[in-house]
């Protein structure tokens, strides 16, 4: 929980900082550090595929659950969540619309719908390793700075909802250490790795358009693999 513990203090940091001076913050500022910010995901995301033991487990992995991913169409369905969120809650115009509400609402989609958090999530509860949800952390700060300095106090307000998901997803993850093997837990960390690239190129440094949310089922898929093969090597003669 340490990590879902530092996503949330990273928001109130820098939420109560956009209310007090987050205009000041030109966009070109925000987009150089955001840059920055993208790489630095990148470079850890190839740091964490070099722990795979076999490539081959993280290759069908990634295959087998991109098609998964692209059947169930999991980002897509993403996407129609937190619209069909904004439409009921934050819809309309005039007095019929709170900038509360709407900030509260944007903020929580932003910092809890994407593969980040579950990748964070799932590392923070099997290895204690809270490395993805720091980066995580840096990432809704920022974002809680310029979106409260335009939608106000609501934006702190997703705290309890970072705390409730994320960290419930934490404590999830840490039930099913007990049935992982250590090779299981390291091919889902390189597919991890690789996740987090393409989050890198295609969510922050915005080089071309990749469906993410679309890979998740990868990490579920690659420690399966990893426990069929070894069952079929131990029935063997």
């Amino acid at each position: 929980m340490t990590g879902t513990l530092l996503n949330a203090a990273a928001v109130l940091i820098g939420g109560l900082a956009g209310l007090a001076f987050g205009s000041r913050f030109s966009d070109r500022a925000r987009q150089t550090v955001l840059a920055g910010l993208g790489l630095f995901t990148a470079a850890i995301g190839l740091r964490m595929f070099l722990e795979t033991q076999n490539p081959l487990y993280p290759l069908g992995g990634i295959v087998l659950g991109a098609l998964i991913g692209e059947g169930l169409r999991i980002e897509d369905g993403l996407a129609r969540f937190g619209a069909w969120l904004e439409n009921r809650f934050a819809g309309g115009s005039g007095e019929t619309t709170s900038t509360f509400v709407r900030g509260f609402l944007t903020a929580s989609i932003l910092f809890c719908v994407g593969p980040l958090t579950i990748l964070g999530s799932i590392q923070d509860g099997l290895s204690g390793d809270y490395q993805l949800l720091a980066i995580k952390s840096v990432l809704d700060g920022f974002a809680a700075l310029a979106l409260a300095s335009a939608l106000g106090v609501g934006v702190l307000f997703s705290i309890v909802v970072i705390l409730v998901y994320q960290g419930g997803l934490t404590l999830l993850a840490a039930q099913a250490q007990a049935v992982l093997t250590e090779p299981m837990t390291a091919e889902m960390t390189a597919v991890g790795g690789i996740l987090l690239v393409g989050i890198a190129v295609g969510s922050l440094l915005q080089l071309r358009p990749i469906r993410t949310g679309n890979m998740l089922p990868a990490l579920f898929v690659t420690p399966l693999l990893v426990a069929l093969v070894a069952w079929i090597a131990s029935a063997l003669p």
